[in-house]
């Protein structure tokens, strides 16, 4: 069965909720090394209620009320077993547009590139394709995301400066399976070992 696509950014956050493990392959276009890695992303909704939102709205100077709520993002080396660090966490909250919710703004308390509170846009397309654009103070980055299959992602990404593309990012997601969930399968391997 295909997956369903999301198409408001809620959704998209929802959809994303979990742990998962991301391959990534970094080219640069200037004379630095080519670069690989593995890590853990891990997401978690954050509702409209949630303090964070207000205060990320209000530091930009946005109505909270116009926020639909949001995800917290962190990242840690893949096997690592210690929890998260917060200081390489961001919250993004989401501001629609209109009723449509294809498009908006992302308000992020840190950017991905320079670590300083941000404004992205961000919309849909039809063909499911999440596209951000995010404008620094030196550089303009891009990200576009979607899902292949419910579990199973794909981002890719790119840097640019005045000077032109500095770097591009492939990852490729796959959601971890939780622990609860992984418990499930066993027993359930289990009942039918027993059936037989």
């Amino acid at each position: 069965m295909p997956p369903i696509f999301p198409t408001t950014m809620m959704d998209f956050f929802r959809k994303s909720e979990g742990t998962w493990f991301t391959q990534r392959s970094v080219h640069h276009f200037d004379l630095s090394a080519d670069q690989s890695g593995e890590s853990n992303l891990i997401v978690q909704v954050v509702e409209r209620d949630d303090p964070r939102v207000s205060t990320i709205c209000q530091q930009q100077g946005i109505d909270p009320a116009l926020a639909m709520g949001g995800a917290s993002f962190m990242w840690q080396e893949n096997q690592d077993d210690r929890e998260p660090d917060p200081d390489r966490a961001a919250v993004l909250v989401d501001v629609p547009d209109d009723t449509s919710l294809l498009s908006g703004k992302l308000i992020r308390d840190r950017g991905y590139i320079e670590r300083m509170p941000v404004i992205s846009r961000y919309w849909f397309g039809k063909d499911g394709i999440l596209t951000i654009d995010t404008e620094y103070d030196n550089n303009q980055g891009q990200e576009r995301c979607w899902f292949l299959t419910d579990d199973f992602r794909v981002r890719v990404s790119t840097v640019r400066t005045m000077d032109g593309v500095y770097l591009m990012t492939y990852c490729s997601e796959r959601r971890c399976v939780s622990e609860a969930t992984l418990e499930q399968m066993i027993q359930k391997n289990l009942a039918r070992a027993a059936a037989h």
